[in-house]
């Protein structure tokens, strides 16, 4: 009887173990769960990943830092300027999607995505409508470039001076907050309003963007292809943009980096466009990490994102006017912000070139609280923790025609920086590591099958044992022991 079991534990190992190679050779229970990912991820009414996709649960928050000139004088005098970083001054951001129809038999869905914002006083450093930022004047900047490049400007100039002394204006002005962010009526502007009826009378950084929406998205289901899904193949009705000197550069690539294909690979390279940006840019893997107990990738865009042509020639379609390259880290968006001069960088311009950083005293560029990121599972492809980082700066130069700018540095002016972040909530973050685990446990299969057939082993090897053993035992005790006379 104890010589069957041997055996049978013998067999039954043996089997196990090859079973469980073959499976592994195979991939066979791997390639069940990726097939079964592929298959859930997918635009379709109805299902959980729609309506997480149509109302994402994890909140998101909007934070701005300001920064505040605290030696406006010698600014116009020649010098650096000096600023300290006042904020955060947070607000919770809704982003739903609406009007989302599906086109094209299923495989492209229609979108628009407005967002509103609502201000978190408990998350913020003070009160947005008392708080007072002394800062570049915008409207007049941008006013004094758009004459100066005007055909009759040698007949305006003069006009433009009077109306900013009349109406005492400046480099500099302090407003409020929540008049920087989301508008007030300029008095110069005003005036200029009332010719040109298409310039706006109003200023704001986000003026006209809460409760709206950033235009017409048609995005790609997954029904064709698990990679596609949710990338962007539309944008205001165009299928790439126009402000850019390269077919290349005007692509528009990506998701809009609120979600991604499943089954990330290390190696893979994410694109993503951005209106802010007004581009497309990607972003690389960095580090492996865990959140909430949850496995991700994280990925980062590059430094050659935003580098100069020297180090990155494919951005020298963003050099705007054709030629007019900026130093790395910056990207001249004014051609898509009604040539306002607004140059974009990361906050506190960290990557972009020593020069620029030096240009401006009081800024500390700090990758882990500067730098752009998402943390990604890699199995779903769900985002679970990111953070847009984005400044907004302005460029000074000296025009000669204008007294006010005529001792002044060329800048690259530091106005204000957000911090765009979200991280998955509790609920779905439970969600998520019990999906985890159902997949862990059916891929991993293979090796419990293997733990099986070492046990059977085991208990072969020791059953082999231990009737050897016995008989060894019998001999000695017939043999009695040896007496010495």
């Amino acid at each position: 009887m104890a010589r069957r079991v041997m055996y049978s534990c013998g067999v039954l190992s043996l089997l196990l173990l090859i079973i469980s190679i073959v499976l592994l050779v195979a991939h066979t229970f791997m390639d069940m769960v990726e097939t079964e990912v592929k298959k859930a991820t997918v635009l379709k009414n109805g299902t959980e990943v729609f309506n997480d996709w149509v109302n994402p649960p994890p909140p998101i928050y909007m934070q701005f830092y300001f920064f505040n000139v605290t030696n406006p004088l010698e600014v116009l005098a020649g010098e650096k300027p000096v600023v300290d970083e006042i904020g955060p001054y947070t607000y919770r951001e809704y982003r739903p999607k609406e009007n989302v129809t599906f086109i094209r038999n299923g495989t492209e869905v229609f979108a628009v995505s407005p967002k509103t914002y609502i201000f978190e006083p408990d998350k913020s450093v003070g009160d947005p409508k008392v708080d007072l930022i002394r800062t570049i004047n915008i409207p007049i900047v941008t006013l004094l470039e758009m004459t100066r490049s005007n055909k009759y400007f040698k007949y305006i100039h003069g006009i433009v001076e009077a109306v900013l002394k009349t109406y005492n204006e400046n480099i500099f002005l302090t407003r409020s907050v929540d008049d920087l962010l989301w508008g007030y009526k300029d008095p110069v502007l005003s005036l200029v309003h009332a010719v040109v009826p298409t310039i706006s009378e109003m200023f704001g950084l986000f003026y006209n963007m809460n409760t709206t929406n950033d235009g017409t998205y048609v995005f790609l289901s997954g029904s064709e292809g698990y990679l596609n899904f949710t990338k962007i193949v539309e944008w205001n009705e165009n299928r790439s943009l126009s402000w850019w000197t390269t077919d290349s550069c005007n692509m528009i690539n990506g998701t809009d980096g609120t979600s991604f294909h499943p089954l990330i690979n290390k190696d893979d390279i994410l694109y993503l466009f951005s209106s802010d940006l007004c581009r497309s840019i990607f972003a690389v893997y960095e580090a492996s990490n865990t959140v909430k107990g949850i496995s991700v990738y994280r990925f980062t865009p590059p430094a050659k994102v935003f580098a100069n042509v020297t180090v990155n020639p494919a951005n020298a379609g963003f050099c705007v006017p054709e030629g007019n390259c900026l130093p790395s880290g910056l990207l001249n968006v004014s051609v898509c912000k009604q040539d306002a001069p607004i140059i974009l960088s990361s906050p506190h311009f960290y990557q972009a070139d020593e020069s620029v950083m030096n240009s401006v005293i009081g800024l500390k560029p700090k990758k882990e609280d500067h730098e752009t990121f998402m943390d990604i599972n890699p199995l779903t492809g769900m985002l679970i923790r990111a953070a847009k980082r984005m400044q907004v700066n302005v460029y000074v130069r000296k025009i000669p025609e204008y007294s006010i700018t005529q001792q002044i540095q060329t800048l690259y002016f530091p106005v204000m920086y957000l911090n765009e972040s979200v991280l998955i909530d509790d609920q779905s973050a439970g969600k998520m590591r019990s999906v985890l685990l159902e997949s862990r446990v059916v891929a991993n299969v293979p090796f419990i099958i293997m733990a099986l057939g070492i046990i059977f082993g085991i208990i072969f090897v020791v059953l082999a044992c231990r009737p050897s053993r016995t008989r060894e035992e019998g001999t000695e005790d017939e043999r009695g022991p040896l007496i010495r006379t």
